[in-house]
């Protein structure tokens, strides 16, 4: 079994509150990341708004349109 199929066999037994629990641990994350390597946050706001828009269209595209 490859990484991918187990990821997505289990994330088939979540539901929405583990869904929610694990962004706020991804925002938690993000932000311990931001706070222990400054140089992450000396980019333009306009940089974060692009890998944001890139990030969200695979998924966008497989949720909505298909």
């Amino acid at each position: 079994m490859g990484l991918i199929t187990y990821i997505n066999e289990t994330a088939t037994k979540l539901d929405g509150v583990d869904i929610g629990l694990v962004k706020l641990y991804v925002l938690a994350m993000a932000f311990l990341i931001a706070k222990f390597y400054p140089p992450v946050l000396s980019l333009d706001w306009y940089w974060y708004a692009g890998i944001a828009a890139l990030a969200v269209i695979r998924p966008s595209y497989r949720s909505y349109l298909k």
